[in-house]
């Protein structure tokens, strides 16, 4: 537990937290809707700070990055808790829960994670995921610090769900982000996860304002957010505020938790990919076993320069810089 950053105490003992865009006030005793910020005695205290729920050596394809160092794994962590309460989260058991419900969790210090992060052979870095990382601020902060110090990489896999302020803390330190951006409706927004869609947006162009990496994952759920329409003014957004060669992934969805809806279909993920390839260059269809959707083409001559199969990355049409090696167009992220 540690004294979290983000917040103002009030004069009748509550705290108002500005980590996020949900400004939570806090009553004593209470915690914030990401059920691991908590007021103790007036102050606000992060109850996940070194708390992992997850550890895993992962392929930053997972992740999912297909342009940031391809091929490559990362080590992955995660706590619990999130600012988002998404009726089809995959992750639910450990993001929709508090301290309370998860009583045997292994405790690591940031020097803990980087002598793991060092020794774990061909690692890249460290990637915060699985739960929403922006909630393990603190944490997440201190061992990135030292992540960077030690030359190594720093991913965060985020709802994108932050305040401005500390997103720009953290833009230093992180490398590059891969953002669920669920939907294009404030609508499904609030009514799906119980957030809002414009803070997202927010986070997006401050991400690419500042040119770190930034890859876009949409997962396709049927009769909430496949509308053609609106999916097309949501690849124009893309296209016009971040740029043509930002990387788009369509996840196929899944029933699960609180959500009973059918799978996605072929034939919409297929029709959605075809779509933004009029506004985007890297499309890929994720979460199924596709051959459309899959490989990588250079955006300017058109030769396919990474191959793949499932998280096997082939990156035989790239120099070691990243470059297409027909053209020298840059295509990945590789140094």
């Amino acid at each position: 537990m540690k004294e979290a950053l983000y917040y103002r105490g009030e004069e009748d003992g509550s705290v108002t937290c500005s980590l996020c865009p949900h400004n939570c006030h806090v009553k004593p005793g209470k915690r914030g809707v990401c059920r691991v910020r908590k007021n103790i005695d007036g102050h606000l205290f992060s109850e996940n700070y070194g708390l992992v729920t997850a550890s895993h050596l992962d392929p930053v394809e997972k992740k999912p990055l297909y342009h940031y160092f391809p091929g490559s794994a990362i080590m992955s962590i995660g706590s619990f808790g999130c600012n988002l309460h998404c009726k089809f989260c995959q992750n639910a058991e450990i993001s929709q829960s508090c301290l309370s419900d998860l009583p045997n969790l292994s405790d690591y210090s940031p020097g803990d994670i980087l002598q793991m992060a060092l020794s774990a052979g061909g690692n890249i870095g460290v990637a915060y995921t699985y739960n929403e990382p922006a909630i393990w601020f603190e944490y997440m902060m201190d061992v990135a610090r030292l992540v960077k110090n030690n030359q190594l990489k720093n991913v965060m896999v985020t709802n994108g769900f932050i305040n401005q302020e500390p997103l720009l803390e953290l833009m230093p330190w992180v490398d590059a982000f891969s953002v669920d951006l669920k939907a294009f409706t404030d609508d499904f927004y609030r009514k799906v996860t119980g957030s809002r869609l414009q803070p997202v947006l927010d986070t997006l162009e401050t991400i690419s304002k500042a040119k770190r990496h930034l890859e876009i994952t949409n997962l396709v759920i049927p009769g909430l957010n496949d509308d053609i329409k609106i999916f097309r003014d949501m690849c124009r957004w893309i296209q016009t505020n971040l740029g043509r060669e930002t990387v788009l992934h369509l996840s196929r969805y899944f029933p699960t938790y609180k959500m009973t809806i059918e799978s996605t279909p072929i034939d919409t993920l297929t029709h959605l990919y075809d779509v933004a390839k009029e506004f985007l260059d890297y499309v890929y269809i994720g979460n199924v076993h596709l051959s459309k959707g899959r490989d990588t083409t250079c955006s300017k001559c058109g030769r396919t320069v990474m191959r793949r199969d499932g998280y096997w990355t082939s990156t035989s049409g790239l120099d070691t810089n990243g470059r297409c090696i027909v053209c020298g167009n840059q295509v990945a992220v590789m140094e």
